[in-house]
């Protein structure tokens, strides 16, 4: 299989619809769309520079092939360029571990089993229960074999009366055990030795590796017992073979690997929710005409239809038609989104009622949804602090697990006893398998970053969430952050006997053809209220006082204390109430109406309702808000008396704001900074933490650590608890990693463990780790987690 490098489909080159050469490189299309795309411009679809001979070629520089070329080798780089595996978590080099493309990515697994998980996680669980199966059958018949000859012997009767024991002279109790176990070693055990070899080609050794290590001399050993016995140092019996011991192993770490995928699958869900958002077809009209293609084909600046009950396949602008489009996955807004003409849709969201158009203006790997699921995968597969040292350890540790287990062989052997030697021999490989060790910030990762993507909260990697345990302040921005951005109306004040919404009427109708800020809120005021806005006349702007003109035969003015003194009208009546609203940060403007006072209208931007109740959380759990703004003092103050903030840091320039933060740093604190607009980006990028909120600019978003999808001040509480709980989980997976191979392993190497319980006991270490992470997706993160 090959990817399509038009539309990043996998495609089988030997049924490809057309293939060409760029650059020395052979190249399969899905359709003959995709290759006359390709054939327009290769060198931006083959990721690369035109080579100098084909730069004077205007549409010839791919060249087309009518039989499919045989496959070219693709040198490696000149260094080692490494990835993660999404499914284990572990380090793989990716010049030679196995490769999937999925949504114009690539992905890198360390064994077949991780990729068909990836690939087909259903398949694989059934795979993987089949393997169980094997495995356990193979134990249940051995319990029932060994429960038979123990019954047996305690009536005295021979173990199989009716059978000719004497013509049968290998169908001993060795030989029943051999044909037992055999199946189980070989069939249930596969996935062990393919991971070991993958592990051995990337000279990285793993648990595979000790598993198959550690099983396969208990057979090996035991089939040289029964068949080859001449060979042995020792003489040994027959009845003391490790059969049992092989199967047993491979049957409890099965087991134990089987319930952990399926509480992996059930606790790291979010990224394939994410990927089954994107609709498998879209309707796209080319040349006049509407056909069914796949989603991955749409091209940027094509016409794609939707109907009632489709899913969006790509991000683009509302051309034609409306609707309402449910985006709670992506955004968690819970309520229909209205669109028309000129209206963004997004990617994966679903079309609730009306059928639309729209064109595309983003497609692939640039969507919105793609870049979404890109972050969560960088989460889970990224690395704290702490995991790197784990790695560290791991690295040297398994080594010296091996070279522990042959000393512990060699050491009983030359104290006399083979048997013994061997037991702790397998004990220790079994015992020491650092999966729990490896597991621990992966499993927790995955299960704390899928949640918080649940929630609308994208975590950019376990880095961030190692900051977020150590943090003692949270700097929010004002504008845009804890208040809505765009003034509202707040206030009417009616002097004499004119009605409030008759001053609203007046006043809007006077502003309805201004492009003025304070005019638009007065105006979304009024017809928020359904007051019927008449015509103006006569209308004129004064800079730096307001606005006059005629309302239904009325002469209105609007503006500040200096327009109406100009018109030789007396402002006092109206003091009082003035300075009440400008106490509170509120912009007041004077109303008259036919040379007579008639009132005040007030506006302000108005704060988030969740704010308050943010900011009191995080100071509930001690750590110190404070509110960063370029607004007065007077105003800053109003607001942060409202807010319960008591620490204002006010007229700051934007291009001050990241020195502010780096003195807060200064002063040993560990910063966290929400922010919104462009000029909060290099504030967000100083801060220990960047929380970006997702109704901002996209740089604020590209440069914040974590991301809040929703336009929720409320989420970065539960980002921070979230941060939190998670990295508890991880330091608590360590923890208990670390003490299981710290004690088991003196422990077994003094032969004083049977490797069938350091089996049992590395299979529940791994499940313990995996069910303590699981615990994170019932993390009360609305109160205490």
């Amino acid at each position: 299989m090959s990817t399509d490098p038009v539309c990043g489909m996998q495609v089988d080159e030997r049924t490809a619809a057309g293939h060409a050469e760029f650059a020395g490189q052979h190249y399969h299309f899905c359709s003959p769309h995709c290759l006359a795309k390709f054939q327009v411009d290769p060198a931006a679809y083959a990721g690369q520079p035109a080579p100098a001979h084909a730069h004077h070629h205007a549409h010839g520089a791919a060249h087309v092939h009518t039989a499919v070329p045989a496959a070219m080798p693709v040198a490696p780089p000149a260094g080692k360029e490494m990835a993660k595996d999404p499914i284990c978590g572990m380090v793989v080099d990716k010049a030679t571990a196995l490769k999937t493309e999925r949504a114009g990515r690539s992905y890198y697994f360390c064994s077949v089993g991780c990729q068909r998980t990836f690939e087909a996680p259903e398949a694989e669980l059934k795979s993987m229960r089949t393997r169980v199966a094997i495995a356990l059958t193979g134990v249940l018949a051995l319990a029932a074999l060994r429960a038979g000859a123990f019954l047996a012997l305690a009536t005295g009767a021979t173990l199989v009366t009716w059978a000719p024991i004497p013509a049968l002279p290998w169908f001993t109790w060795g030989m029943w055990l051999f044909l037992l176990v055999t199946p189980v070693q070989f069939i249930g055990g596969w996935s062990f030795y393919t991971g070991a070899w993958t592990a051995v080609r990337a000279r990285r050794i793993n648990m595979d590796f000790l598993i198959a290590l550690g099983t396969t001399v208990a057979y090996l050993y035991s089939v040289a017992v029964l068949f080859f016995p001449e060979v042995l140092p020792v003489k040994v019996e027959e009845r003391d073979v490790y059969f049992e011991v092989s199967a047993v192993i491979i049957a409890f770490v099965l087991l134990g690997r089987y319930m952990e995928e399926l509480i992996k699958k059930r606790s790291s869900a979010a990224v394939r929710k994410l990927l089954d958002l994107k609709p498998a077809t879209a309707h796209v009209v080319r040349d006049g005409v509407e056909m069914e293609v796949p989603a991955e084909s749409v091209m940027v600046g094509e016409t794609v239809r939707v109907r009632p009950g489709e899913k969006i396949a790509t991000d683009g602008e509302v051309t034609d038609g409306r609707s309402a489009v449910d985006e709670s996955m992506l955004t968690g807004e819970s309520m229909p989104v209205d669109k028309a003409p000129g209206s963004a849709v997004i990617g994966g969201t679903l079309n609730r009622s009306g059928a639309f158009a729209f064109r595309a203006t983003k497609v692939g790997a640039d969507t919105a949804l793609a870049q979404i699921i890109k972050l969560v995968e960088d989460a889970q597969a990224s690395s704290a602090q702490i995991q790197r040292l784990a790695d560290r350890v791991t690295g040297y540790f398994v080594p010296a697990v091996v070279a522990i287990a042959v000393a512990a062989f060699l050491g009983w052997w030359a104290l006399g006893n083979f048997p013994q030697g061997l037991l702790a021999f397998i004990a220790v490989l079994i015992i020491a398998c650092p999966c729990a060790l490896g597991i621990a910030t992966p499993a927790a990762l995955m299960v704390g970053v899928g949640k918080g993507a649940e929630a609308g909260i994208l975590i950019r990697g376990g880095e961030v969430l190692e900051r977020a345990e150590a943090l003692t302040t949270v700097v929010f921005d004002k504008t845009g952050t804890l208040t809505r951005g765009e003034p509202a109306l707040t206030d009417l004040v009616a002097f004499g006997a004119l009605p409030e919404d008759e001053l609203l009427r007046l006043a809007a109708a006077l502003e309805a053809g201004s492009e003025h800020p304070l005019g638009e809120a007065i105006v979304r005021g009024a017809r928020h209220r359904g007051i019927a806005l008449p015509a103006a006349s006569d209308f004129v702007a004064i800079p730096g006082q307001g606005v006059k003109g005629e309302v239904d035969g009325h002469a209105v003015l609007l503006g500040n204390r200096r327009l109406l003194a100009g018109a030789g009208l007396d402002t006092a009546p109206a003091e009082a109430a003035l300075a009440r609203c400008e106490a509170e940060g509120k912009t007041a403007m004077l109303v008259a109406v036919d040379g007579a006072l008639a009132g005040i209208v007030a506006v302000a931007d108005t704060l988030k309702p969740e704010a308050a109740a943010a900011v009191a959380a995080l100071t509930g759990e001690g750590v110190r808000v404070v509110m960063l703004t370029g607004d007065n003092r007077r105003t800053a103050d109003t607001i942060a008396r409202t807010l319960g903030i008591s620490e204002v840091i006010a007229e700051v320039l934007p291009e001050t704001k990241a020195q502010t933060i780096a003195g807060l740093k200064a002063q040993g604190q560990c910063v966290a900074m929400v922010g919104d607009g462009v000029n909060d980006a290099p504030a967000l990028a100083t801060a220990d933490i960047g929380i970006a909120i997702g109704s901002g600019s996209d740089v604020a978003k590209e440069t914040g650590g974590i991301i809040l999808i929703r336009d929720d001040v409320g989420d970065v509480v539960t980002a921070i608890r979230l941060s939190r709980a998670t990295m508890r989980k991880i330091k608590q997976n360590l923890f208990w990693a670390f003490i299981y191979n710290t004690v088991g392993l003196p422990v077994a190497a003094f032969g004083l463990l049977n490797p069938i319980i350091a089996a049992a006991a590395m299979a529940l270490s791994s499940l313990s780790v995996v069910v303590n992470s699981a615990l994170l997706k019932r993390a009360r993160l609305g109160g205490q987690s």
